[in-house]
Formats: C-alpha cells, sequence, structure tokens
C-alpha cells in the first residue's frame, strides 16, 4: 500500500495580541516576498499538521510565528473548521490540513494559506473534499474562504494542492487534486470567493488520473512549472508515471513524461546551472527499501535522470526492507553556497535495535547535482534520547526561518522529536509544539 507524506489532523487554536508596529498595512499591496509569512513581518512562519486536542477529530493545523530570533514556539497558533471565519464544520471523517501550501494569493503583501480537507462531507456528498484560503493579516492568519471545485473536481477534492505563478502575470495560482484530476485556478484571489479562470489540467483520452503535485522553475524562464503524479493506463495496464508542465502566459503547456513509481516529488537546481532538477521520493520500492529518483533540469524541461539509494556511496544506512527512504522530500539551501540542498526522509528506519526510530538524509547540492559523498545523516537523537517509533523524518521541510540567508532543516517526528534544526549546523533549534504533519509544501 503506498504511504503519502501528507498525514493531518491537528488542533485548538486562540490568537494572541499583536503589537502595534505589526497592525500597520505594508506600505504598498505588492506580493508578500515570502510566500511563507502570514503576519507580514519579514519573517518566515511554519504551518503543519497539528494534534487534535479534547473531543475535536477533524483535522487542524497548527503556525508558530517567526521574528527577529527565530520560531515562536511558545505561542503556537491552531486553526480548524470550528475557528471563527473557517468554513465547515469539525467531523470526525474530516482531514483538514492534510494538504498545505502557501502564498498571497490576494497580493495584499500577506502570505495566505491554503488548506486541503480531502475527505470532507458536503451536504450528501460524502468525500467531496474541500480547500479552505485562510487569509493573512497584519495579526496573522485570520478568516477563511472556501475554493469552489467545478463538478469534475468532486471527490477528494483537496487531496493535494500546490502554488506559484504559473502564467508569470505576477499573481501566484493555485493547483488542486480533485476527482482524479488536476485542476488550475489563476488569481488572484478575493475573499469573496473570486479567482481567475478555472481549468482541468489532463491528458485527453489517454486514461490519466491524478494525484500529486509539486511545482518549482525547471527551465529557468521565471515562470513556476508544475509536475502532476499520476496514474496512466498503457495496454490496458495502470502505470506510474510523472508528467512535466511548462508555465506559460495561457496557463500550463504540457511537456516530457517519465514513469516512474513516486508518492512525492519538490524541484531544486542541485547542480546551480540555472534549471530546476526534479526530485521523486520512491519509498515503496524494492520491498520498501526505497529510493530517489532526479529528473535533471535543462531550458527545454527534464532530461537524463539520476538515482540514489542507501546503497549509494557515501549515503548512510543500508537498504532495508520497509526503510522507505524517500518518503519525504524537501529542497533548499541549508549551507548558503548557491546550491539546492535536498533532505530525504526514512522514517522508517531501524537504530540500534529501536524500531522505527527514522532519520534524514540531506544532500548537499554541488558541481554536477547531488552525490552521496556530499550526504549526511541527522539522527533522531539531536532531539534528544533515541526513541522507538518516532518516525523522525516522516516529513521534511528546509525554510530560512532565522533569518540568515541559509535554509533551517525542518523535521516531523513524534510529540518531542518534531523539529526545525538551525541551518547548516542542523543542531539545536526549536521543538515543534503538538506536531503531527505535514509541513506547508
Amino acid at each position: 500500500m503506498t504511504r503519502r507524506t501528507a498525514a493531518a489532523l491537528a488542533t485548538a487554536l486562540l490568537a494572541t495580541g499583536v503589537s502595534p508596529l505589526l497592525m500597520t498595512a505594508p506600505a504598498s499591496a505588492a506580493v508578500a516576498k515570502h510566500y511563507d509569512d502570514f503576519n507580514g513581518d519579514g519573517h518566515r512562519d511554519v504551518a503543519y499538521g497539528g494534534v487534535n486536542y479534547g473531543d475535536r477529530s477533524g483535522g487542524t493545523v497548527t503556525v508558530v510565528y517567526g521574528t527577529a530570533s527565530g520560531l515562536d514556539t511558545a505561542h503556537p497558533k491552531s486553526i480548524h473548521q470550528d475557528s471563527p471565519g473557517i468554513p465547515g464544520t469539525d467531523e470526525e471523517d474530516d482531514q483538514f490540513g492534510a494538504s498545505l501550501a502557501s502564498a498571497d494569493l490576494n497580493k495584499d503583501g500577506y502570505a495566505d494559506l491554503v488548506v486541503g480537507n480531502p475527505t470532507e462531507h458536503v451536504g450528501s456528498k460524502r468525500y467531496r473534499g474541500s480547500v479552505t484560503i485562510v487569509w493573512g493579516s497584519a495579526s496573522g492568519l485570520s478568516g477563511g474562504t472556501s475554493v469552489t471545485p467545478k463538478s469534475g473536481a468532486h471527490g477528494h477534492f483537496g487531496s493535494d494542492v500546490a502554488t506559484g505563478d504559473f502564467t508569470g502575470d505576477g499573481s501566484p495560482d493555485l493547483a488542486v487534486i480533485g476527482g482524479s484530476e488536476a485542476w488550475l485556478y489563476r488569481g488572484s484571489f478575493k475573499k469573496s470567493g473570486g479567482t481567475g479562470t478555472v481549468s482541468k489540467i489532463d491528458k485527453v483520452d489517454a486514461g490519466w488520473y491524478s494525484y500529486g503535485l509539486a511545482a518549482g522553475k525547471v527551465n529557468g524562464d521565471g515562470k513556476t512549472d508544475l509536475v502532476i503524479l499520476g496514474e496512466q493506463f498503457v495496454n490496458n495496464q495502470p502505470v506510474h508515471r510523472a508528467w512535466y508542465l511548462k508555465g506559460s502566459s495561457g496557463g500550463l503547456t504540457s511537456g516530457p513524461s517519465k514513469t516512474v513509481t513516486a508518492t512525492n516529488a519538490v524541484i531544486g537546481d542541485f547542480d546551480k546551472n540555472g534549471y530546476g532538477d526534479i526530485a521523486f521520493g520512491r519509498p515503496d520500492s524494492h520491498d520498501g527499501k526505497g529510493s530517489l529518483l532526479v529528473w535533471r533540469g535543462t531550458s527545454s524541461g527534464p532530461s537524463g535522470s539520476m538515482m540514489y539509494n542507501q546503497a549509494s556511496s557515501g549515503v548512510a544506512g543500508s537498504p532495508e526492507a520497509d526503510d522507505n527512504f524517500g518518503y519525504a522530500l524537501a529542497a533548499g539551501d541549508v549551507d548558503g553556497d548557491g546550491y539546492a540542498d535536498l533532505a530525504v526522509g526514512v522514517p522508517h528506519e531501524d537504530v540500534g535495535g529501536n524500531e522505527d526510530q527514522g532519520g534524514v538524509t540531506l544532500f548537499r547540492g554541488g558541481p554536477g547535482g547531488l552525490t552521496g559523498t556530499r550526504s549526511s545523516w541527522i539522527p533522531q537523537t539531536v532531539t534528544g534520547p533515541a526513541q522507538e517509533y518516532a518516525a523522525f523524518g516522516h516529513t521534511v521541510r528546509l525554510r530560512d526561518v532565522t533569518h540568515d540567508g541559509k535554509a533551517d532543516v525542518g523535521i516531523g517526528g513524534g510529540a518531542d522529536t518534531s523539529v526545525v534544526l538551525r541551518g547548516p549546523s542542523v543542531t539545536g533549534g526549536f521543538t515543534l509544539p503538538g506536531f503531527s504533519g505535514p509541513f506547508t509544501h
């Protein structure tokens, strides 16, 4: 059975006070510099699936705001469907926060949070799914608007979401999986529910079914490109494939596809040649030992590939069944050298007799791209004593939350082992309260 990196279910929240400085609006209505700065103070914030407290069971998203000294973990905020202004109602079957993305969708200078709830029941439509935009403001995230699914998008709408300026017009757009199809919602977005044109992204008459998304810049033209993970029927047999679509002024333009069984993907320029490379996590390959495949970026799109696993020279550990190397991926520049690095979650690695303790392999980008000889192992013990079933690395994220120009390493694990480690030392950092995964894309 394929494991997905999105885990989702979470907690309850109260808003705290805001300083007078943060109560002022941005000087202009330019798009927020950071896609994850929800209160417009210039510091990146962190959002993730959180623990459900009390009688809540329908999913919660936890937000930890950034400050000049790093993350304010003492004052986490929780957002759920019983929060003021959030559409819907907390229900047992819900998965509010199963997928997360962010961008300044209404171009007011504050990043907004996109929350998928793929098992939401709407009226008589069971598991129709929903997507909610929670709006950023000077006081942080507050209030929400439902994204209206097209008729063909009913059925687990919001099972994955991704944002980016796919059209290159300066307005962030939104891609959503629903009804086993991908949908492009063009920006900009309004709190009243208005959006730009909505279109289905499909391989017409090709027997294509979509289930995952990754957004990033591959061909170097400045527009965001999209990779769709899907299943295509070839000779009446289902084949897992990845489909590259180039951003364009008219939307997204179909590009090459690649046969690859993957549960997740990220995009990063690992060789600093100006073109984003597409990394695929394949945690179920080779009896669950797992592997990583990188589809190299070029000016005309992706071409050529490399594969890595725990048997690759320099990579820590050894491939064992059900380790699930590649369960989660994140790209970012941890050491500030201009090369994107890649964090690879191995949450079911047994360590020293501790079952499913987990860990993360950090590949450093460099000339020629990724190589095992530039990789290092981040053990769960960086957070404290060794723990069984910590599943350290079931979700990962690389973003600069300490404002030093280097990406910090977010790693999801058990109750006391979910952290953001300071890059590039990947030690110390911030313990994330109420963590249940996943991180925001």
